[in-house]
C-alpha cells in the first residue's frame, strides 16, 4: 500500500471573540448579546487542524503570528492538535483576529482583521520535501497564494485551494489548483451565473467541490460528477464546519482515499463540528467520526433530492 502523505497547509491563524446573541444585527442595528468567549481560528489554522484531528493526516503548516499574547494562543492550539508549526513572527504588528456575532439559529456574521497574516510572504514558503498535498485559502495575500501554488504545482505537489473569502483570484491561480473547494457563492464570484453544471463546467480545474450548507456537497472531477448530502444534525455552531470540511478532505485524500469516500469523510466531520460551539474547538477526532458514520442511515433519499438541486439532475 501506498504510504501516506503530508499535508501542508499556509494560510491565516486568528483569534476569534464570539458573541452569542438571539440574531444576526441588521446593518445600523444594535443587539444585545449574551454569552462572549474567545476561540482560536482562522481559515488556515481551522484547516489544518481538521486535517490533523478529524483526518488524522500529518500536517504541516505555515502561519503568520504577530507580536502580542494572542499568538502564544494561536500556536499552542495548533501544537495541542498535532500540527508541526513553521511560524513567521511579524514585529509590532497584532495576530489576526476575527469578530463574530453567532444566533441562536447557529448562524454567524464575522469581520476579520486579518493583522500578521498580511506578513506572508512568497518567500515564507518552507521546504515542500515530503509533502504531498499543499492546502490554501485566501485570508493571506493573494499574490503570496498564488506563488505558493505556482511553487508546489512546479514541485509535484497536488494543489488543494478553498477560495475563501469570495474575491476575483489572480490570473493564472487556478491553472495551478488540482482541486477547487468552494461554497455558492463563491462559485459565483469564480464561474458568473448558471446552473451548477454549467458553473462547474466553466472552471479550469481538474475537481472542483461545491458546499451547498444543510443540501451537502457536489464535486465535478472531469466529466464526472459525485453527489454527498449532509448529515442531518441539530446545528449549534456552523462558524467551522467549512473548515473542517475542507480539512478533513486534505487529509483523506492525502491518505489515497477514493474521491467518493472522501467527501462522505468530510460531510460527516463538517456535521459533527456544527453541533459544538467554537472554530477548532469544535473539529471532531478521526474516531469520532468513524464511529459516527458507522452508525448512518441509507443516504439515498437524500442524495435523490441534492441531485434535484439547481438543474444538476438535467446535467
Amino acid at each position: 500500500m501506498k504510504a501516506a502523505g503530508t499535508v501542508l497547509v499556509a494560510g491565516s491563524a486568528n483569534l476569534d471573540f464570539v458573541v452569542r446573541a438571539s440574531h444576526v444585527p441588521a446593518p445600523g442595528e444594535t443587539v444585545l448579546g449574551r454569552d462572549f468567549a474567545t476561540f482560536p481560528g482562522g481559515k488556515g489554522a481551522n484547516q489544518a487542524v481538521a486535517c490533523a484531528r478529524a483526518g488524522g493526516a500529518y500536517t504541516r503548516m505555515l502561519l503568520a503570528l504577530g507580536d502580542d499574547p494572542y499568538a502564544a494562543v494561536l500556536d499552542k492550539a495548533l501544537a495541542e492538535a498535532g500540527v508541526e508549526r513553521h511560524v513567521i513572527r511579524a514585529a509590532d504588528v497584532a495576530s489576526g483576529t476575527a469578530f463574530i456575532c453567532l444566533s441562536d439559529d447557529a448562524e454567524n456574521a464575522i469581520t476579520v482583521a486579518p493583522g500578521a497574516n498580511a506578513a506572508l510572504r512568497p518567500h515564507h514558503l518552507p521546504s515542500l520535501r515530503g509533502v504531498s498535498h499543499l492546502l490554501l485559502q485566501l485570508e493571506t495575500p493573494l499574490d503570496t497564494v498564488a506563488s505558493f501554488a505556482h511553487v508546489a504545482r512546479a514541485a509535484g505537489v497536488r494543489v488543494m485551494l478553498n477560495a475563501a473569502p469570495a474575491t476575483a483570484l489572480p490570473a493564472g491561480l487556478l491553472d495551478d489548483v488540482d482541486l477547487l473547494v468552494v461554497n455558492e457563492g463563491e462559485l459565483a464570484t469564480l464561474a458568473g451565473p448558471g446552473t451548477l453544471a454549467e458553473q462547474l463546467a466553466r472552471l479550469p480545474v481538474p475537481c472542483v467541490v461545491v458546499t451547498l450548507g444543510a443540501r451537502g456537497c457536489i464535486a465535478r472531477r472531469g466529466g464526472e460528477l459525485f453527489l454527498q448530502p449532509a448529515f442531518p444534525v441539530d446545528a449549534v455552531d456552523t462558524t467551522a464546519a467549512g473548515d473542517t470540511f475542507c480539512g478533513a478532505l486534505a487529509a483523506r485524500l492525502a491518505q489515497h482515499a477514493p474521491l467518493a469516500d472522501a467527501l462522505r469523510f468530510a460531510s460527516a466531520a463538517s456535521a459533527l463540528a456544527c453541533t459544538r460551539l467554537g472554530a477548532q474547538t469544535s473539529v471532531p477526532t478521526r474516531a469520532e467520526v468513524d464511529a459516527w458514520l458507522a452508525g448512518q442511515a441509507d443516504e439515498t433519499p437524500r442524495r435523490a433530492a441534492l441531485a434535484a438541486y439547481r438543474g444538476l439532475s438535467g446535467s
